[in-house]
C-alpha cells in the first residue's frame, strides 16, 4: 500500500510543479496550439525583439532557367535553451520578388525549452520561387540563442537530393 500511494503521488507532483516560463504571465494566457493570447508588448530590457532572414527554395534551376526542379521547403525553429521559453511574434514567407506570400501567424507563440517548431511549404507551392525567405522575428530571455533553419529535399528521376540554409539576424 505504502509503494501504491509513492506511485500515485509522482504523477501529481510532476504535474503540479511543472512550471511555464511566461514574462507578464499576468497578461498572457497560453492555448494547446501554442498561441499566446492577451499578449502585451514587453518594454522589459531583458526582452528586446529580434528579427532573422531564412533564405529558402521552392524550386531551383535545372540545366536551363526555364527548366526547373520543383522543392519541399522545411522551416525549423529550435529552442536551444535548457531554461527559458522563446516566444515568436512573426513568421512572414516572401517570394523571389520580396512579395509576401503568407502570414503564418495570427497571434505571437511560444516554443518551450529544447522544442523545434517546423513549417512546410509543400512541393506543389511555387509561389515563393527560387529565391523566397521567411523572416521571423522573436523574443525572449537575453541570453537566448535559437537556431533558424531551412532544409530543402527534391528530386530528379530517380536521384534525391537536400540542403540546409541558416538564418541570419537583420534590424
Amino acid at each position: 500500500m505504502k509503494y501504491f500511494k509513492r506511485l500515485l503521488f509522482l504523477p501529481l507532483f510532476a504535474i503540479f510543479s511543472c512550471e511555464n516560463h511566461v514574462p507578464n504571465s499576468e497578461t498572457q494566457v497560453i492555448v494547446e496550439d501554442h498561441a499566446l493570447k492577451n499578449l502585451e508588448n514587453s518594454t522589459d530590457s531583458i526582452f528586446k525583439t529580434k528579427k532573422v532572414y531564412v533564405p529558402v527554395y521552392s524550386n531551383i534551376y535545372q540545366s536551363t532557367r526555364n527548366d526547373r526542379t520543383s522543392l519541399t521547403s522545411t522551416l525549423s525553429i529550435h529552442n536551444t535553451s535548457e531554461t527559458d521559453t522563446l516566444f515568436i511574434t512573426r513568421i512572414d514567407y516572401f517570394n523571389t520578388e520580396g512579395k509576401l506570400v503568407k502570414k503564418y501567424l495570427e497571434n505571437p507563440i511560444y516554443v518551450n525549452t529544447f522544442e523545434t517548431i517546423e513549417y512546410v511549404v509543400d512541393e506543389k507551392d511555387d509561389t515563393g520561387g527560387s529565391g523566397a525567405n521567411f523572416v521571423i522575428e522573436w523574443y525572449g530571455n537575453q541570453k537566448l540563442n535559437p537556431l533558424f533553419q531551412a532544409v530543402m529535399i527534391g528530386g530528379l528521376g530517380s536521384k534525391s537530393f537536400s540542403f540546409t540554409t541558416e538564418g541570419v539576424y537583420f534590424e
